[in-house]
């Protein structure tokens, strides 16, 4: 098997960063819980979405992605890559090489990294704070920083800019204890998208030449 441009692994972090929002559950203080709050329960009403987004590693080139999450399904899109994930069946496909890796989904292994648990991720675990109101233009943000309560958690803070007027999330960084630093930002979000399930399996018909390499 070649080796992957973007291992799994950060392909999940990419994807659960992209989707993560925060459960009232957790410890802080009144205002950002109300923040938080009020992002969760607008983000809960979706049923599916789709999302274009901006990665950009710190120290290196900004890169685009994009992704689209129905239930227990989703799909997601960057640097040549793509995951699609049904429910049941992962599929890696690397566009440079023509080559698919296949693997069974399992939640339980992913842990955190799954985009499919947007609602629950941080319903234990992290405690936040509201940082500070800024600008963008002639948006409002407001900042609430994340922070991990497990010692052994490679993350150091998390910090989620959510848009004032609709509460929708606008960006946010993760500062890695490694020194490493990410931001992901939307730069467009649709929700509700009509897409039929089989948008989420991968299809080899689809990817003529392709090498399937079977993992299960």
């Amino acid at each position: 098997m070649k080796n992957l441009k973007i291992s799994n692994r950060w392909f999940f972090a990419i994807a659960m960063s992209l989707f993560t929002v925060v459960s009232v559950s957790a410890q802080g203080d009144k205002k950002s819980s109300a923040i938080l709050e009020a992002m969760s329960d607008k983000y809960q009403k979706i049923k599916s979405f789709k999302a274009i987004f901006t990665y950009l590693p710190g120290g290196g080139k900004p890169l685009k992605g994009e992704a689209t999450v129905k239930g227990t399904k989703f799909r997601l899109k960057m640097a040549g890559q793509e995951i699609f994930n049904d429910g049941k069946l992962m599929a890696t496909y690397i566009k440079e090489t023509n080559e698919v890796n296949l693997q069974d989904f399992d939640p339980a292994a992913t842990g955190d990294l799954d985009p499919t648990k947007i609602y629950s991720a941080y319903k234990k675990g992290f405690k936040y704070v509201f940082l500070k109101e800024r600008k963008e233009g002639n948006k409002s943000l407001e900042v609430v920083e994340l922070t991990p309560t497990k010692k052994d958690s490679q993350i150091s803070k998390v910090q989620i800019e959510v848009n004032k007027a609709d509460k929708s999330i606008n960006s946010w960084k993760i500062f890695q204890k490694n020194g490493q630093e990410v931001t992901y930002k939307v730069d467009q979000f649709q929700p509700d998208v009509n897409v039929a399930d089989s948008y989420f399996a991968f299809n080899s018909k689809q990817y003529p030449g392709v090498e399937v390499v079977d993992l299960r």
